[in-house]
């Protein structure tokens, strides 16, 4: 008897958010990587450097520069650096509902 042929399943990689130490699919989450000018946001998600990921909700930002973001990172934060992050934190929204409903007010338009 021949083998039925089985849909083979994709394997999603999962990463751990360091604000709210959730574990979601790699594209849902935010990455930081560690480069020799500082802290950059990589929208890639291929950037060479050391990384760490984050919701794109300002809370778990704000967690994770609380000191996640030095140990995951495996250095210390500079002013410049978290100028940048901040600038960033400013125009996300306040949590994943508002998140949500901006997204669904989008595909109405």
């Amino acid at each position: 008897m021949a083998k039925k042929l089985q849909k083979r399943i994709k394997h999603v990689p999962q990463r751990t958010c360091i604000g709210c130490r959730t574990v979601l699919a790699k594209r849902e989450l935010v990455r930081l990587v560690r480069t020799p000018e500082g802290v950059k946001l990589d929208t890639t998600g291929k950037a060479a450097g050391r990384g760490a990921y984050v919701h794109n909700i300002r809370s778990c930002w704000e967690q994770a520069l609380k000191g996640p973001i030095n140990h995951a990172l495996r250095m210390e934060t500079n002013a410049e650096d978290r100028r940048m992050l901040m600038d960033y934190i400013s125009r996300l929204p306040e949590s994943e509902t508002a998140e949500m409903s901006a997204k669904s007010d989008n595909m109405a338009d």
